[in-house]
C-alpha cells in the first residue's frame, strides 16, 4: 500500500506562487508514475500533470503549460507541483496520486490512478 500526503497549498493573490508536495509512505514510489489532479467547487476533477519514474517524461493539461512545473525527488519519496502566476480560476483541492506504471496515453484519466492523497487547498483571490 502506498499513503500519500500533500500539503503547501493556502492562499494567495492572483500572479503569485505556491509550492505543492506530495509525501509518500508505505512503500518506495521512486518507480511509480505520479499525477497532480484538481477539483473546483461544482467541477470534476480534471488532470494537471504527470511525470514518469525517473522525471524523463512530463504531461500537463493545457491550461498550466508554461505556469505549473511537476518535479520529483525520489531519494525524499516526493513529488512536487511548483505553480507560478497563479489565476482565481486555479483555485481548487490539488490531489496526488501514483500508479506503478506510465502510460502517456492514459495518465490524463483519474481511474488509471491506483493511490491518491486527501488534498490541499488552494485559493487563488484578490
Amino acid at each position: 500500500q502506498v499513503q500519500l500526503v500533500e500539503s503547501g497549498g493556502g492562499s494567495v493573490q492572483p500572479g503569485g506562487s505556491l509550492r505543492l508536495s506530495c509525501a509518500a509512505s508505505g512503500r518506495t514510489v521512486s518507480n511509480y508514475a505520479m499525477g497532480w489532479f484538481r477539483q473546483a467547487p461544482g467541477k470534476e476533477r480534471e488532470f494537471v500533470a504527470a511525470i514518469n519514474w525517473s522525471g524523463s517524461m512530463t504531461d500537463y493539461t493545457d491550461s498550466v503549460k508554461g505556469r505549473f512545473t511537476i518535479s520529483r525527488d525520489n531519494a525524499a519519496n516526493t513529488v512536487f507541483l511548483q505553480m507560478s502566476s497563479l489565476k482565481p480560476e486555479d483555485t481548487a483541492v490539488y490531489y496526488c496520486a501514483a500508479n506503478s506504471i506510465y502510460t502517456r496515453s492514459s495518465v490524463y484519466r483519474d481511474d488509471y490512478y491506483s493511490y491518491w492523497g486527501q488534498g490541499t487547498q488552494v485559493t487563488v483571490s484578490s
